[in-house]
């Protein structure tokens, strides 16, 4: 099944955020926005752990050249031990939200929780989101 161009059609500005890293046992933790343009597909870009290397390697300069916007944030080993992974990996979130471009209307979130800042915008959590959405299959090969 083709993956989705966006959540609603309402116009709004959506970013699909991913993370990776958070079952490593040690070292930093990366997580990545992107806001994907609404005509834009491309027959590999999927869940990056249905990829091999080199095709992650290969959409990351695609993904790189022809997002609307993207950006990576990173929480560093000694972040995670001091707040733990769970928010760790919503820093590191946060963090590559705010390194963007452009300022997203809508948060979609691979997973099933999402800790937002008070002034954040409309976010949704989507289980196995990055199988399902063209942003955050994006933001998971980037993370």
């Amino acid at each position: 099944m083709p993956l989705l161009h966006r959540y609603a059609s309402d116009g709004l500005i959506e970013c699909g955020c991913d993370e990776a890293g958070r079952g490593a046992l040690a070292g930093d933790l990366y997580a990545a926005a992107v806001v994907w343009p609404d005509t834009l597909d491309h027959p590999h870009l999927r869940d990056s752990k249905k990829l091999s290397a080199k095709q992650r390697e290969e959409l990351r300069h695609f993904i790189e050249e022809y997002a609307t916007a993207w950006a990576v944030g990173v929480a560093t080993v000694q972040e995670i031990q001091q707040i733990n992974i769970l928010h760790a990996s919503m820093l590191a979130m946060q963090r590559a939200i705010e390194a963007l471009s452009c300022t997203p209307e809508r948060l979609l979130i691979d997973g099933n929780y999402y800790d937002p800042r008070p002034d954040e915008v409309e976010y949704h959590t989507i289980v196995k989101g990055d199988d399902r959405y063209l942003a955050i299959a994006a933001a998971s090969i980037l993370a």
